[in-house]
This record gives C-alpha cells, sequence and structure tokens, in this order.
C-alpha cells in the first residue's frame, strides 16, 4: 500500500504508518499534535466570473458553479483541468430546460466570493477553498467542512483510469433527512444512518436528498454511492467512480417546491391511464388464458370494482422470445373478451434472456448484450431498439395494455439475483462502475419513447421494481420488489413508499400481502387473512392499488374471513377516483405528490420528522395504517389544523396533538383537515364506467378550502393539446359559501351538466364511505360558476 494517496490536487492524506513514524521523530507529545494535526496548508485559490456564475480554482482543482435557477445551483469540481466537453447525463433535460440560467451578483468580501441570486447566497471560502449556501436572510443551509471538503482518489476500476470522488459537509444538528429511492431498513428520517444506493431487489436508488431544512442535494451520479451520516454532524458523500464531484444544490424551502426543481431538472411526469388508478389483480401465477378469463369473470359476475388483470413470468416458450406457451393459444382473443369486459392486461417481460431463446442469440451475435449477464445491454440505443422491435412490439399489437418490467436493476442471469450488477462491467454508455444505477431509467424509456412513437391514443403504463433519475417521466409506476408476507414487511413498505415519494417519484406501490408467504398456504390461515386486510385498507391509500403475491390463491374472495372488509375498501377506492384521478392531473401539471409524509407539509414541526408510519394522501386526508397484529387501537399524530374531522364518525379532534384512535379490523384510522372539500363518485365496477348518479361534494368546514376537479377522456395523450377541463371549488369559512367557478377546457365525450351533491359533514352526518342519502344541496352544474350557502 502506497504512503500517500491523493485525495485532492496538492494535498495528501497521510498512512498510518507513516503517521507513527513522523510522530516518533517529532519533539514533545505537544509539539506533535500542533504539527502533526494542522490542517494542511491549502493551495492557491483563485475566482473568475463565468456568463453561468463563477469558476474556481484550488490549486490544480477546477470547480465551476453555474447558476440554473435562482433556487437550483450546478455545483462542479474536476480534480484536475480537463478540455473535454461536459454533456449532460441522459436522466437529465437538455441544458435549455434544465439550466436555463438566472441573474446573479458576484463581489468580494475579506476571504471569501460571494455568488448572489433571487433565491441563495453562495459563498466560497478563499481561505479553506469550501462552499456555504445560505438564505438571502442570511440563515445557513449546507456548508463543506472546513478541511479538505472533497477529494478524488486516483483508481482503475473495468480498465479505465478514473476516481473514488467524495465531499464532505457540516450540518445542522436538528434537520432530519429523506428520499434517497426506497430502501428495507424501516427508516423514515435517514439523520445518523448511512445509506448504499446500488440497485437490488426492493432496493431503489436514487441519490436525491432532501432536508427539513429546506434543500435537497441532487447527487448527479450513477455509481454506486454511499450516503453516510454514522456521525451525525457530518454527511459524507462518496461514489465508486467519476471524474468530478457533481451535483445540484436545490432550494425550497418547502418539499413540493425542492420536487418541482427537480422535475425540471430532470423530466415531469405524464398522466397515466385512467384505468390505472383502478384495482390491479395480479398472482404469481396464473398458467393459462382460461384461468385467466375465469378470473376476471368472475369479479365482474360478483360485481367487485376492477380494472386490470395482470398475467406473471412464465407465459413464454422462452423466455425474451414473444411466443406464449400452449396454455395460451389464442392470446389475442382473450385479450379482446377481457377489453369487452372492461378489463384492461398488463404482462411480465424481462431484460433477462434464456440463453437458448432466438432473441437471445440475435442479441449477442450484436454485441446488445451486457457482458457476463443474460440481459441485453439498455443504455444502447440499438439495443433499445432491438429489444422493442423483436419482443415488446410484438407482444403490444397484440392488445397489451400494459407492461411489468420485471428484474429491472438488472439481474444477471437467473436464478441469480442482481446487486448493483453494472459496477464491474463495460457497456455502451461508459464505465459500469460510473453508470451502475442507470439501467432502469434507460430500460423503461426506450419502451416509452417507441410506445409514443407507435400510437398517441393509448397512454403509456409500465411497472418495475427499480428507478433512477428522471424516469418518473416515461410513465412508469415502481413496486417496492419481492418483499415479506408479514406486519415486518408491512411496516417497512409504509416508510420505504414515503421515502421514495420524496425522491421525486409520485407512482409507486406493493405487493399487497407481501411476496413471500410466511408458510404454505397462508390464505387458509387466519393471522395471514387480518394481516392482508390491514394492507389492503393501506393499498388503497397508495397512487397504484395493486395486490400480488406467490401464493396459489389471491383474488379477493380467497380471503374469505375478511372477504366483506376488501370489497367495502375496494369500492372506497373507486369512489375516491374524482378526488384521485385530480390529484394525478396535480402531478402532471404542477409537480405533486400524492402520497405525503406528514414532514411535505408540516415542514417546521418538529413532531412531524420522524413520522414514517403516516402520511397525507392529497390534501385532505391523512392516513394512518393499522401496522401491528391484533390491534384494535392505534396512536398518531394530528399536525396542526383548526380540526380534523374522524372520516369514519364525523367527529372533530383539535390538531397538534397525539391521539388514541379506534381501529377494529374494519377501518384504518382515517382522518380530514378542515377546509378540505372532497368530491366522490357513485359506486361504479370499472373506472371508465358511466357514472350512474351524481357527485357527491363533500364539505369539511373550519377553515377556507379549495379543490380543482380534472376531468378528460381517460386515455390517449390529447390532455397535452388541452382537451381536458377543470372545475374549480372554492369554501369561505367567513360567509360559509362554496363556489363552484367557470369550467375551464373541454374535451371530447365532455358531460353537458353534471349533477352535484353537495354535503356538510358533522358528527354522525356523511360519515362513511357510503352516499349519502340527504345531501344538504342538490345543483346541476352545466359549466358556469354557482354559489351555494350551507344551510
Amino acid at each position: 500500500m502506497s504512503a500517500v494517496r491523493v485525495i485532492r490536487p496538492g494535498l495528501f492524506s497521510i498512512s498510518s504508518s507513516l503517521v507513527l513514524t513522523i510522530f516518533c521523530l517529532l519533539g514533545s507529545p505537544t509539539d506533535a499534535r500542533s504539527q502533526l494535526w494542522e490542517t494542511p496548508p491549502l493551495p492557491p485559490v483563485k475566482y473568475a466570473a463565468a456568463a453561468d456564475g463563477m469558476t474556481v480554482s484550488v490549486g490544480a482543482e477546477q470547480v465551476h458553479i453555474s447558476v440554473c435557477r435562482s433556487a437550483v445551483i450546478h455545483f462542479v469540481a474536476d480534480p484536475e483541468p480537463s478540455n473535454a466537453i461536459r454533456q449532460n447525463p441522459p436522466w437529465m433535460l437538455d441544458s435549455k430546460e434544465s439550466c436555463p440560467g438566472a441573474k446573479f451578483q458576484i463581489s468580494q468580501a475579506a476571504d471569501e466570493v460571494i455568488l448572489t441570486t433571487d433565491a441563495l447566497k453562495i459563498e466560497f471560502s478563499l481561505k479553506w477553498g469550501n462552499i456555504q449556501y445560505s438564505t438571502l436572510a442570511g440563515e445557513t443551509l449546507l456548508r463543506e467542512r472546513n478541511s479538505i471538503p472533497r477529494t478524488y482518489e486516483p483508481v482503475e476500476l473495468n480498465g479505465e483510469k478514473t476516481f473514488h470522488v467524495e465531499d464532505r459537509f457540516a450540518l445542522d444538528f436538528s434537520e432530519g433527512f429523506y428520499g434517497l429511492g426506497q430502501h428495507q431498513s424501516g427508516l423514515f428520517n435517514y439523520r445518523g444512518a448511512t445509506v448504499e444506493l446500488g440497485q437490488n431487489n426492493t432496493d431503489v436508488a436514487i441519490p436525491l436528498l432532501l432536508s427539513s431544512k429546506g434543500y435537497a442535494l441532487m447527487w448527479n451520479t450513477a455509481s454506486l454511492t454511499h450516503v453516510d451520516n454514522r456521525f451525525p454532524l457530518e454527511l459524507n458523500v462518496h461514489s465508486l467512480a467519476g471524474h468530478s464531484v457533481d451535483y445540484y444544490f436545490i432550494y425550497g424551502p418547502e418539499m413540493d417546491q425542492m420536487i418541482h426543481e427537480y422535475r425540471n431538472l430532470t423530466g415531469h411526469t405524464p398522466m397515466l391511464p385512467q384505468w390505472a388508478y383502478g384495482f390491479f389483480q395480479s398472482k404469481d401465477r396464473y398458467v393459462s388464458q382460461d384461468e385467466v378469463l375465469g378470473i376476471a369473470k368472475r369479479y365482474r359476475e360478483e360485481h367487485i370494482p376492477l380494472d386490470a388483470i395482470v398475467q406473471d413470468w412464465f407465459w413464454w416458450k422462452a423466455e425474451g422470445d414473444p411466443v406464449f406457451n400452449s396454455n395460451f393459444p389464442d392470446v389475442p382473443g382473450e385479450l379482446k373478451q377481457l377489453h369487452d369486459e372492461h378489463v384492461h392486461a398488463m404482462l411480465s417481460v424481462w431484460g433477462l434472456f434464456d440463453t437458448k431463446s432466438q432473441n437471445y442469440q440475435e442479441l449477442t451475435a450484436k454485441h446488445f448484450d451486457v457482458p457476463t449477464a443474460h440481459v441485453y445491454d439498455s443504455t444502447n440505443p440499438e439495443a433499445r431498439d432491438f429489444y422493442w422491435n423483436n419482443l415488446v412490439s410484438k407482444l403490444f399489437s397484440q392488445g397489451w395494455d400494459a407492461f411489468w418490467l420485471d428484474s429491472a436493476e438488472p439481474e444477471e442471469y437467473w436464478p441469480h439475483m442482481g446487486d448493483a450488477i453494472l459496477s464491474n462491467k463495460q457497456i455502451e454508455i461508459g464505465n459500469g462502475a460510473e453508470y451502475t444505477n442507470v439501467f432502469p431509467f434507460t430500460h423503461t424509456l426506450g419502451i416509452q419513447q417507441h410506445w409514443r412513437a407507435t400510437t398517441n391514443q393509448k397512454r403509456v403504463f409500465l411497472l418495475t421494481r427499480s428507478a433512477f433519475f428522471g424516469q418518473q417521466r416515461v410513465g412508469a409506476t415502481v413496486w417496492s420488489g419481492d418483499v415479506y408476507g408479514s406486519y415486518w414487511g408491512l411496516r417497512h413498505q409504509v416508510a420505504a413508499g414515503l421515502n421514495f415519494a420524496l425522491s421525486g417519484y409520485p407512482y409507486w406501490t406493493t405487493d399487497i400481502g407481501g411476496y413471500w408467504p410466511p408458510h404454505d398456504n397462508p390464505v387458509d390461515d387466519p393471522k395471514f387473512q387480518e394481516l392482508y386486510a390491514r394492507w389492503f385498507e393501506y393499498g388503497i391509500f397508495c397512487p397504484i392499488f395493486r395486490t400480488h403475491g406467490h401464493r396459489p390463491q389471491n383474488e379477493i374472495w380467497a380471503f374469505d374471513k375478511v372477504r366483506p372488509i376488501l370489497v367495502d375498501y375496494d369500492k372506497l377506492r373507486y369512489r375516491l377516483m374524482p378526488y384521485i384521478y385530480s390529484l394525478a392531473w396535480r402531478v402532471t401539471n404542477e409537480d405533486y405528490t400524492i402520497q405525503r409524509p406528514l414532514v411535505m407539509d408540516w415542514r417546521t414541526d418538529p413532531n412531524t420528522r420522524d413520522v414514517g408510519d403516516e402520511f397525507m394522501f392529497g390534501p385532505a386526508i391523512l392516513v394512518s395504517p393499522v401496522l401491528q397484529p391484533d390491534a384494535t387501537r392505534r396512536t398518531l399524530y394530528l399536525p396542526d389544523s383548526p380540526a380534523w374531522y374522524d372520516f369514519w364518525t364525523g367527529a372533530t379532534q383539535k390538531g397538534g396533538r397525539e391521539i388514541d384512535a379506534d381501529a377494529p379490523l374494519d377501518r384504518i384510522p382515517l382522518y380530514v383537515r378542515a377546509g378540505s372539500i372532497i368530491p366522490l363518485g357513485p359506486e361504479i365496477e370499472y373506472t371508465s364506467e358511466k357514472p350512474a348518479g351524481p357527485i357527491e361534494l363533500r364539505i369539511y368546514t373550519g377553515s377556507d378550502g379549495t379543490f380543482d376537479l380534472y376531468q378528460d377522456a381517460g386515455d390517449g395523450y390529447d390532455y397535452e393539446k388541452g382537451a381536458h377541463s377543470v372545475i374549480p371549488m372554492r369554501w369561505s369559512e367567513s360567509t360559509k359559501t362554496l363556489t363552484i367557478g367557470d369550467r375551464r377546457g373541454v374535451y371530447r365525450e365532455m358531460p353537458a351538466s353534471i349533477q352535484i351533491n353537495i354535503v356538510w359533514v358533522s358528527a354522525g352526518h356523511a360519515a362513511s364511505a357510503a352516499p349519502v342519502a340527504n345531501p344538504g344541496k342538490t345543483v346541476e352544474y352545466a359549466g358556469k360558476a354557482i354559489s351555494v350557502e350551507e344551510p
């Protein structure tokens, strides 16, 4: 081992053996400490203004600070000068979109140079060579440590010279950390923890860190990375390979604004087809065409709401070829029958190939594969074309409505599990050590681009178990992977999903009941049925509502002891569809987040920083899943609000305190914030069913409130051209008046008028999921403003 390791041009780190030698040669212990622990001298520091910000040289190190927007700063530091032209990585939008620039000023004061925007003050120390971000009011948000903040250790990986890169930050004592993708530790607030960012089944790597202090750090690399806060006052971010320290600093201060800026950088989220917000029926696995058709038919016969059924793996003759086995003799006919019953169909398609498949033979002959793995190289545009043309396109033409992209980390080969497998490989985009986590993005992007080029009348829906920067823009939903079917598994999914939402990705789901069963035939076990009911209750308040698992039966009627509970909650999901679909529009139009940890809306309340087992479902409904067996009550925190309404009773509670809530098996604690307007639809069996009844508008008084009801055709991309409508609704607490404003926009098949039943919720009134028989007022809304006073 070398005695000296280069850590920054002009600075050195001394090995332990060399330290001992120096210590012995020095004089007294006091002298030794004063000399040995003295900060190494800083190389000369120079700065200059640039068109987009400023540049700084610290010895040979070159720093470029770009002002992308007034609240977004791009920081890049190279260990040595380079003439290479820096290209935006594929997860970023074009630089004209992602970093258009904003006005700024540069000044120098004493031993620091100061860059100021309309939102931020950035100070670069000429004494220490580090950077600090502050608000204009002078509140420090984040700063690099004084002594040797950035390091670059030369290494050779996969035959290429690169660097281990690290940046070290000093922190505020009280802030909480969130995001970073999805992880199974059960932690919500990552303060004091170390998080590894490497793609694996159940573990999703998205290096976006949000702080309750009001800023976000987007660590702009796909390399295997560790975010290390073991010593709570230091945050060290270290990547396996890279040629620079590269990150975006984003100021909110609110988390919605941080996520908005993140999507400005990496892409905005499209509308999913309306049916995708309904119920997905799935299991591992349906073995024949007849079984699939029988399941769908029974749902319709028993009038249980359903929108999609899923065909899991082993439908193929050889994995990677678009040829079904003999149990599926007429796939187009099967899909037509499902569509005639208003059931959509999703098919499992892997990036992994059977080596005996015809497509694999051709793939490898063209060198479109990942070396030493049985998977195509999704970073290669030609390989993406091959994957679509030779596999997915042929399935899409049969009439499939969605694709389930399993094993998208990727895995190397079956049955090996993939743990950051690209790190030791060369792939088309470059050194796999530098692009370890990129596969799920390029995989889903290729399918989305080809899908959109094929048709504009069918919205993209993809389900995958891995994700990376930018993937929210392709119409892909992530599920949490093959998790345990236990209360431990359920508890860990809640925190994992909330951090995933804070990673800038709005669509997420779990296997209701877990994938791995606790024992054989779990459906016969009353304890497992109880768990399934609790998971199902939680599942209807996830952005995407889906059951799946490795169980012989997994349909609602299989859980006979809790079937009435499951059916009731399934129906509640469908009654909430006007609310949910309107929130989906906010995701697309405003960069909104549907599943919201409490710290999003009450960021400055320290009581919310560690709450990872409750969340807001949109702006109105606080959801507190029951996560312990045999529970009949649970403690929960109600944040500040003039009042909270118990959804099941209509009774009100004060906010800003913990309460002990009733939670019998058929009840998940739900509280509605005062000032909420919740539109509920009639009872339907699929999302496109023409309503047989009015919209029920529930008003929860106690504060002013707003809600915009969004409607469109439910599928296709005409909404991007303005084919949709928005109906604004406003509640005035002072005048006790509901105003339904002028409808904005039109779309095909838009109803000329809508009957609206207006219900003012109170204790014992509108206190259930069922339609209210005696609304306060009924109006016929024809697109023109109406004002209605509370009776």
